[in-house]
C-alpha cells in the first residue's frame, strides 16, 4: 500500500532513519541541515499517518467483533 504522496510506510521510515543518522552525523551545512530537518519533518507525519490509519482500521475492525471475540483479543497480547 502506498499513501498519496507515493511513500509506503517503510519507505517514510526508512527514509527518516536515514535523515535523522545524518542530522546526528552532522557535518552538514546549515541550509543542507535545514532541508533534512524539513524532510524529516515531512517523513515523521506521513508515518504517524500511516500508523492513524492502522489503528483506525483495527479500531474498527475490533468494533465489528462480537464482544467475547473482542476479550479473547485482549487476552491473546
Amino acid at each position: 500500500m502506498v499513501s498519496e504522496n507515493g511513500l509506503s510506510y517503510e519507505q517514510a521510515r526508512d527514509e527518516l532513519i536515514d535523515v535523522v543518522r545524518k542530522l546526528e552525523a552532522g557535518g552538514t551545512t546549515l541550509e543542507e541541515s535545514l532541508r533534512l530537518w524539513e524532510r524529516g519533518e515531512e517523513l515523521a507525519k506521513i508515518c504517524q499517518s500511516w500508523l492513524d490509519g492502522a489503528r483506525a482500521r483495527l479500531a474498527a475492525a475490533r468494533s465489528e467483533k462480537p464482544a467475547d471475540e473482542v476479550e479473547d483479543l485482549d487476552s491473546a497480547s
